[in-house]
């Protein structure tokens, strides 16, 4: 009874059919592209061309055939394949990737410095790599209270 509960277990796990499900709808997405390949893009390509099927395109040589023509069929139905894939999967995928991660906010306790442009403490009055003085940058506990006048001795 074991065996048969782990195997039970094995297909049952999320990845097995996932996996199934994938393969499935892979195998339905290349049937579609197929038929979108033989009934579009072959007649369209005929229009143009004259050909009206590749498949029936061969040669033959010392009693072999190669059909070359079915090859060509395959080929569109790859490109084509790859294009929907492409645009249809790839390309919605990495814009909403790129809309969902964000650069991290900036470090407000480190800074550059406009010198050598190393990462300095964002308070330092001289960078530790270039040893150039910097300028303090401006905080909210080193600006003067609301209303008061910086030569003003009674404020």
């Amino acid at each position: 009874m074991k065996p048969y509960s782990e195997f039970k277990q094995f297909l049952l796990r999320g990845n097995v059919v996932e996996i199934a499900v994938a393969i499935v709808i892979g195998a339905a997405f290349g049937a579609l592209a197929t038929a979108l390949v033989e009934d579009l893009v072959t007649p369209l390509i005929t229009a143009i061309g004259g050909q009206p099927d590749f498949s029936a395109l061969d040669f033959t040589i010392n009693d072999s055939t190669f059909r070359y023509g079915h090859f060509i069929n395959k080929s569109l139905a790859f490109i084509v394949i790859a294009a929907v894939m492409f645009f249809l999967v790839i390309v919605p995928m990495n814009a909403l990737m790129s809309r969902s991660t964000k650069e991290p906010p900036a470090d407000p306790t480190r800074r550059k410095c406009p010198k050598c442009l190393s990462e300095i403490p964002a308070e330092a009055t001289r960078c530790a790599l270039c040893t150039a003085d910097i300028l303090p940058t401006l905080s909210n506990s080193t600006l003067p209270p609301v209303g008061s006048r910086s030569g003003d001795p009674e404020a």
